[in-house]
């Protein structure tokens, strides 16, 4: 178990990040053992398709046997919204001791793959380690200008998306109702933060440094740093990763479809788009849970101007509630969008 210690004052400096460089290592999983991750299989034969080997024998050279990643890879955000390059000119800075002691860290008990020997053995001098670090940054910027720059927008509605969701839990129950909804292994108890079923076990108090939540598309359970020394960050598992590489979000053909009821869903739906219209019938199903006018743009692979059209519509009808949360309206449908869609209210 890893509890990461927390006072009055971290408590307050909790806060929200998305990490570019945390989801390109965190993708390394997916590259790995595609079987593991069906949602993003996809996307993984993509990449591995047009990805040099060599690049891609050194990129899973990173991961462990126990799929560990080295923390010098990825670095606290020091802002809400980083750039992957303001990421990878944090990491060049790196010392080389930190960079052989998390190489080692990542494959034990074992020994690090060939591909990075040579500048990981006793005696290995620090120019090796400061060509390999260098070796290793240009290599996860072709990475990402190959396998995320292309989708990483609506990879960020996503993310977005949780931490609206996120901000809503802390405003309305605070902390603990925040913690007890991030992940299943994760805990608030007794001033502490504690990660379960993990091989680690240590303890690391922020002492002033707050702690930073990074919602993640590939990571499988809550990951932190493996060294207690670095300062305390948690990336846990976004919510909405089922509707990242489908246009609307919705379930595989006879699964059913948020927003209608077994066996009467599918004539809901289409007396609903007769009424009021095909597109506007379909926001209304997606609106069940409180989202962003870009947000549906992105799931109904439209324009946000022709999304905002409908949705004045729709509010205007009475149909959805609007309510501003920081820079973004969240739409939801009313009681009166419940009972045409034949929806069980989930509020």
């Amino acid at each position: 178990m890893i509890s990461i210690l927390l006072d009055v004052e971290d408590l307050a400096d909790t806060r929200f990040a998305i990490s570019p460089l945390q989801e390109a290592m965190g993708s390394l999983w997916v590259l790995r053992d595609p079987g593991r991750y069906p949602l993003h299989r996809p996307w993984a034969r993509s990449v591995l398709g047009r990805l040099d080997p060599r690049d891609t024998r050194l990129l899973l050279a990173l991961v462990g046997e126990s799929l560990a990643l080295p923390d010098f890879l990825t670095p606290r955000p020091r802002s809400a919204a980083p750039t992957v390059e303001e990421e990878l000119a944090t990491v060049r800075r790196t010392p080389a001791h930190v960079v052989h002691r998390d190489l080692l860290a990542a494959h034990l008990p074992g020994r690090v793959p060939a591909a990075l020997r040579a500048a990981t053995e006793p005696g290995a001098a620090a120019a090796a380690l400061g060509g390999l670090l260098e070796t290793l940054c240009e290599l996860l910027q072709r990475y990402w200008d190959l396998a995320f720059r292309p989708v990483w927008p609506q990879m960020r509605l996503v993310l977005e998306a949780d931490i609206t969701y996120r901000a809503r839990q802390l405003a309305g129950g605070g902390a603990r109702r925040l913690f007890s909804d991030l992940h299943p292994n994760v805990h608030w108890h007794d001033g502490g933060l504690h990660i379960h079923r993990v091989s680690l076990r240590h303890q690391v108090a922020a002492a002033g440094r707050g702690l930073p939540l990074m919602p993640s598309l590939f990571a499988y359970k809550p990951v932190s740093p493996m060294d207690p020394g670095e300062p305390p960050m948690l990336a846990y598992p976004s919510r909405g990763i089922a509707t990242l590489w489908t246009p609307d979000g919705g379930a595989p053909d006879g699964a059913g479809r948020a927003g209608t009821e077994p066996g009467t869903g599918a004539d809901t739906t289409a007396a609903l788009a007769g009424l009021i219209g095909a597109a506007r019938a379909r926001l209304l199903r997606l609106l069940g849970e409180p989202s962003t006018t870009a947000e549906l743009a992105r799931r109904c692979a439209v324009t946000p101007s022709a999304v905002s059209q409908h949705l004045r519509a729709l509010h205007a009808a009475g149909l959805l509630t609007r309510m501003r949360d920081g820079r973004h309206v969240l739409y939801q449908r009313s009681a009166l969008g419940d009972q045409l869609t034949a929806h069980r209210p989930t509020r």
